[in-house]
């Protein structure tokens, strides 16, 4: 399982790679390890601001269906349009082709609240 140190961990498991005042915000390996195979992404709020643990879309998987939700509060600024035909990137890559969305984050301190790799490690118990 994959624990990249660039990125912050929610309780959720989302996690988000901050560049600047913009970040990438996808599901950890733990989630998509849990889901299964995933067959489809729904994002709902393209261009809306979503506060933080707020519901951005959803994630399907063979044998389930789970929202998705804002690690901080943020404006979605773009869509992972290759997820559309391949969500399946989220299985291969969660951080990196698999990525979800793009957003311009609203409260920078708000990612003081999340989990760094050890903190996300320990808190599913791997």
């Amino acid at each position: 399982m994959n624990f990249p140190e660039n990125v912050k961990y929610a309780k959720d498991h989302e996690w988000i790679r901050p560049e600047g005042a913009e970040a990438y915000v996808g599901i950890t390996d733990y989630a998509q390890s849990e889901l299964g195979e995933i067959v489809y992404v729904d994002i709902t709020a393209e261009g809306e601001t979503i506060g933080q643990n707020g519901v951005f879309g959803s994630i399907e998987a063979v044998k389930t269906v789970s929202d998705l939700l804002m690690p901080v509060d943020g404006k979605i600024l773009e869509i992972n349009e290759n997820l559309e035909e391949h969500p399946e990137l989220i299985n291969s890559d969660p951080y990196g082709e698999g990525w979800i969305i793009k957003i311009s984050i609203a409260d920078p301190a708000q990612q003081d609240g999340l989990m760094n790799a050890g903190e996300y490690r320990s808190f599913i118990g791997k």
